[in-house]
Formats: C-alpha cells, sequence, structure tokens
C-alpha cells in the first residue's frame, strides 16, 4: 500500500452536524501510521445533550479550544495529501463540507475518499455487522469509541487490515465539498 491515506473522524455538538467538537487524524503513508493529530475545536454554537453525553465533550472542555478556521490552518495540508478515510465516511465527509461551506473556506470541489464500513463488509463479510466497535474487538484493535483520535486512529488500523485482504483503492470514491454527496462512478 504506496498511497497516502488520511484516517479522519470528527465529533460535532448537536444533531445538526454543520460543527466539529473535535477532530482527529491519523496519517498512513507506506502501509503504516506515521503520524497522529488530535484536537478540541470549539464550534461556536451549542451543545446538545445527547451528544455531549455520546462524546463525553461539554461546553467547557472547548472553551478556550481553536475554532474551526484555526484548526483548518493546521490540519489543511495533511488532509490535501491522498484518500480521505472514515468509518460511515458520508458522515464525517457532510460535516467537512458544511464546516468549509459555512466559514467560507475554499478548499477543492472534490476529493478522493473511501469508507471502511464499506470496505469491511467486502473484506469480513462473515461479522455480524460492521460498526466501528464491532470490528475493533473482532481485529484487538483498541478503541475509545466516540473518541475522535481514537476513532481515527481505530479507523487507520482497520484500513490496514483490510488492506490484507482487499485492495482498498477498489473502494475508492469521489465526494462532492459543494454539494455534499458521493459522486456516482
Amino acid at each position: 500500500m504506496q498511497e497516502i491515506f488520511i484516517a479522519f473522524d470528527v465529533e460535532t455538538p448537536n444533531a445538526a452536524n454543520d460543527r466539529m467538537s473535535a477532530i482527529g487524524i491519523s496519517l498512513i503513508c507506506g502501509g503504516r501510521i506515521t503520524d497522529r493529530f488530535y484536537t478540541l475545536i470549539d464550534p461556536e454554537t451549542y451543545f446538545s445533550p445527547f451528544n455531549s453525553e455520546l462524546t463525553g465533550i461539554y461546553p467547557e472542555d472547548v472553551k478556550g479550544a481553536p475554532t474551526f478556521p484555526e484548526v483548518w490552518q493546521m490540519i489543511e495540508n495533511a488532509m490535501s495529501r491522498g484518500v480521505l478515510v472514515a468509518h460511515n465516511a458520508p458522515f464525517d465527509m457532510g460535516v467537512l463540507a458544511k464546516c468549509l461551506r459555512d466559514y467560507g473556506i475554499k478548499w477543492k470541489s472534490t476529493v478522493p475518499y473511501l469508507c471502511t464500513c464499506t470496505l469491511s463488509r467486502r473484506a469480513y463479510k462473515s461479522l455480524p455487522n460492521h460498526k466501528l466497535n464491532t470490528l475493533c474487538d473482532c481485529l484487538g484493535i483498541e478503541l475509545e469509541h466516540h473518541n475522535a483520535g481514537s476513532d481515527a486512529e481505530a479507523c487507520a488500523k482497520l484500513l490496514l487490515c483490510c488492506s490484507e485482504i482487499i485492495d482498498p483503492k477498489t473502494c475508492v470514491r469521489n465526494y462532492d465539498l459543494i454539494n455534499r454527496k458521493t459522486l456516482q462512478k
């Protein structure tokens, strides 16, 4: 696996899913994880009790944290280096697209991405489901679920496991960041 893959995961403060309260990134180069990044993000909006309970992130946790535009300055170079990867990727891709749009940040109109949920369905057909926590339990991958850093690293490790069975390039799609949808092949 020679391509560069950027496994990422976002947490959101509420059901609007148009802001991030955290992001985790694990960079995969040459078939191994070479770098990691995690930060809380001030979403500049309200937190729902459900999302706070799920993620463990509360308004007081993000006081003083960078906003999305500040974080984007830190991660744009990494996010531009290869194929974006997420588990249930349309969710994470959609949140990313909405944040870019709402903050008026110009990036790319389309990006290549891969969903490890889709990839794992092909690689591990016999599992009862393909939720990230189920896959991690079955494959012995450590996971602190709904922590963006842990989820991103687990996603990266899952990609590496799946790539031993199936070529991940067979699942790469293109995501339209302007219209927030996967483009048909």
